[in-house]
């Protein structure tokens, strides 16, 4: 019985992966810019149906007390539009990214401001950290970077279905550069990218339940603090890189200059303040386009939160220190 049940579940997913391949060709056969159309006109249209959506309608209330419910419903619509629109684009993640810095004048779909950091980092014979957001189609700043031939490993959390996970991953591998799978280990991969001088990628705006508690949209949120921590290890240049969905079915693309994250008595990098910052600019990101972030997602569990680290929360809140870029 076990066997047959394997075999089954073998065939469902080859089926499930035959299903999405084809679904695939059938939007590299519209065009990105109608498979974009497509697929945001399709989750924005279903998604009241959608069980997730009163998670993202609930996130948005809380987040911005202040809107009606009328703009709370205009943000989530405009949320699931913009992950039907990311979803739709995996099918030409290999050309959506044509922005040429040699000749920036040239129309393109993509534009990108801070390309100068890209090329301090690749230059600079540093490791180097880049940290990120669901925002817009989040994927663009990787292939951005391989792009310029920027050493760098993107960190990333593989979809839960096996079968949709196995061709996400064949079309980031032949997109982007390195890839690290978030999973237990990955840190010491993510180390010896690091100890090679390279540079790591990572969204940090999901929960981590083993996360430090940092102020995100006026609420307490664990968050995982990996990236604080080689901040502090090896003490080398943060960045943040954003993506912006523009009208006309474009992106910008821009990364900060280095951050000035807070250091202790000793003069090391807080991994906590660290986060605390970073956290800082990602919301500072969202507020701006809420319509473009992945409300959907369960980031705030105050019942994972103890007291003792909520006590510490309140502190952090009071002493963080104000963002700055040098």
């Amino acid at each position: 019985m076990k066997r047959l049940k394997a075999i089954a579940a073998r065939a469902g997913a080859a089926a499930m992966i035959g299903v999405i391949r084809a679904l695939f060709a059938f939007l590299r056969l519209l065009g990105p810019e109608r498979s974009s159309d497509v697929g945001g006109w399709l989750l924005r249209t279903v998604s009241p149906l959608i069980p997730v959506n009163g998670v993202a309608l609930a996130n948005i209330r809380a987040a911005f007390p202040e809107k009606d419910e009328a703009e709370v419903k205009r943000i989530a619509r405009g949320a699931w539009e913009n992950l039907g629109r990311t979803a739709a684009e995996y099918a030409h993640l290999k050309t959506l990214f044509d922005y040429d810095h040699d000749n920036p004048d040239r129309p393109s779909r993509v534009e990108v401001e801070g390309i100068e950091h890209f090329i301090t980092l690749k230059e600079d014979d540093r490791p180097g950290l880049i940290f990120s957001a669901h925002l817009a189609n989040w994927e663009l700043p990787a292939i951005c970077a391989a792009t310029y031939d920027l050493e760098t490993t993107a960190v990333f959390r593989a979809p839960n279905d096996p079968a949709i996970a196995a061709i996400v991953h064949e079309i980031r591998s032949g997109a982007m550069g390195g890839l690290a799978a978030a999973k237990q280990g990955a840190a010491f991969a993510m180390q010896g990218v690091l100890e090679k001088g390279g540079h790591l990628g990572m969204l940090i705006d999901q929960h981590f339940t083993r996360g430090v508690v940092v102020p995100f949209m006026g609420r307490p949120a664990l968050t995982n603090p990996i990236m604080g921590k080689f901040a502090r290890r090896f003490d080398c240049p943060v960045h943040g890189v954003r993506v912006i969905r523009l009208p006309n079915q474009r992106f910008r693309i821009e990364l900060t200059p280095p951050l000035d994250l807070p250091r202790d008595a000793a003069g090391e990098i807080d991994v906590q303040g660290a986060m605390a910052m970073m956290t800082a600019v990602v919301e500072g990101w969202v507020r701006e386009h809420p319509e473009q972030w992945l409300w959907m997602h369960r980031r705030w569990r105050p019942n994972m939160i103890s007291a003792a680290a909520l006590a510490g929360f309140d502190h952090a809140r009071a002493t963080m220190p104000v963002f700055k870029a040098t």
